[in-house]
């Protein structure tokens, strides 16, 4: 198994892809920490750009690396190896490969212009975002052959938690706004795994005195040490379900 996930970390790390979404992400993290003023607005704006632009390079990348390796997948199939074990190698190549080119290029901005715990929360966040969506994409891989299918179906899971998650929790929001959905609103919050990861950082940067009563019950929940425990909790359960679907899928499916 770690002769598998080396060859294909190795063989991700050289791609030209991966060191492009590096520089990309460097450039960017050192322009907002020049441009914006202060590490806090720097922070801020780097985690609107860490839970944009992550997911969506996750999933894309990962699910089209998915279909190009299936045929390397089944040579390898015909091997006395376990699939499962295929699998798990296949999915900690992608993911340590992105996660490695995350951490270069917003991990050396931040720990240069903002070595806080609010940057350290950034960063996990920014890990645990990269492997939640690899999942997916792998999920959305390993339901179906068609290459065109799995990237559309890929892509409307990162458009779904992306954008138009927020939109149905703000239309329920607004059509109950006269009942008391504080609670409501935190368990929203969890079924999301970007919005999750918004609130750990946002809490970090005391943004939540501007949210209103439900912000406050969100510090009082989640600020402290345990609750922050529990949200990094959440974000684990968002990578092992869809990890552990498409393991037990790609584990019957006949290839």
């Amino acid at each position: 198994m770690n002769k598998i996930i080396k060859y294909v970390l190795l063989d991700i790390v050289k791609s030209r892809i991966i060191i492009a979404y590096t520089l990309f992400l460097l450039l960017l993290s050192v322009g907002l920490f020049n441009l914006g003023g202060s590490p806090d607005k720097g922070i801020l704006s780097l985690l609107n750009l860490v839970l944009l632009t992550v997911p969506l390079i996750s999933i894309v990348f990962a699910t089209t690396h998915f279909y190009n390796s299936y045929e390397f997948m089944e040579l390898l199939v015909a091997q006395p190896i376990n699939r499962k074990k295929i699998f798990m190698s296949e999915y900690l190549g992608v993911t340590l490969s992105l996660s490695g080119a995350f951490i270069v290029g917003v991990g050396v901005p931040v720990l240069l212009f903002s070595p806080s715990l609010t940057g350290l929360y950034l960063l996990l966040t920014g890990v645990f975002i990269t492997f939640i969506f690899v999942a997916m994409a792998f999920l959305a891989s390993v339901i179906t052959r068609d290459k065109a299918k799995g990237i559309g179906v890929a892509l409307l899971l990162w458009f779904y938690f992306a954008l138009i998650y927020d939109g149905i929790v703000l239309f329920i929001l607004y059509t109950f706004g006269d009942y008391p959905l504080e609670n409501a609103t935190l368990a929203l919050t969890a079924l999301n795994p970007i919005d999750l990861g918004r609130i750990i950082v946002l809490l970090n940067l005391d943004v939540s005195a501007l949210m209103g009563y439900t912000g406050a019950l969100y510090k009082s929940i989640l600020g402290s040490l345990w609750g922050i425990s529990i949200a990094f909790g959440l974000l684990l359960l968002w990578v092992l379900f869809p990890l552990l679907s498409s393991v037990k899928v790609f584990a019957r499916k006949d290839l």
